[in-house]
């Protein structure tokens, strides 16, 4: 029989150390292997995803500026719209203001001038003064 030496015990138990801790390195390694290949394929289905979706947002908002330049367009032209309203009111009112306040002034007159002609128009009644709850004449200190 062949004996064993503490060396080659040692030897042994060194080996096999080595050999069960390279086995759950090489297991370490295919699950790291694994993962990589499931986070390429992740990576790569988003980028999938995400470049139709950036297309989209593109586009939407390049049509988002074009109808903001047209709001803006429609609003320039309400703002023109406005200020040629209000030069127009103020033309009419220079124009035809003056001469109606001169043509309601004439007929005012000429009512007043007619009213004041009429005999039989009865005095008006003097004004009333409420104080307190009771009634005074105007012309209170007045004999008549």
């Amino acid at each position: 029989m062949h004996t064993v030496s503490g060396g080659e015990v040692a030897g042994i138990l060194v080996a096999v150390f080595w050999a069960i801790l390279v086995s759950f390195l090489a297991v370490a390694l295919a699950r790291l292997a694994q993962t990589l290949k499931a986070t390429t394929k992740l990576v790569a289905d988003v980028t999938d995803q995400a470049v139709p979706l950036l297309a989209e947002a593109s586009t939407a908002v390049r049509s988002a500026q074009t109808q903001i330049e047209r709001v803006d367009a429609i609003a320039s032209d309400v703002q023109e719209v406005t200020s040629n309203a209000s030069a127009l009111s103020t033309t009419v009112a220079s124009t035809f203001g003056g001469p109606l306040v001169k043509v309601a002034a004439f007929g005012y007159g000429v009512r007043r001038a007619i009213s004041g002609r009429k005999d039989d128009v009865p005095a008006k009644a003097p004004r009333r003064t409420v104080i307190v709850g009771r009634a005074v004449s105007r012309g209170r200190g007045k004999k008549d």
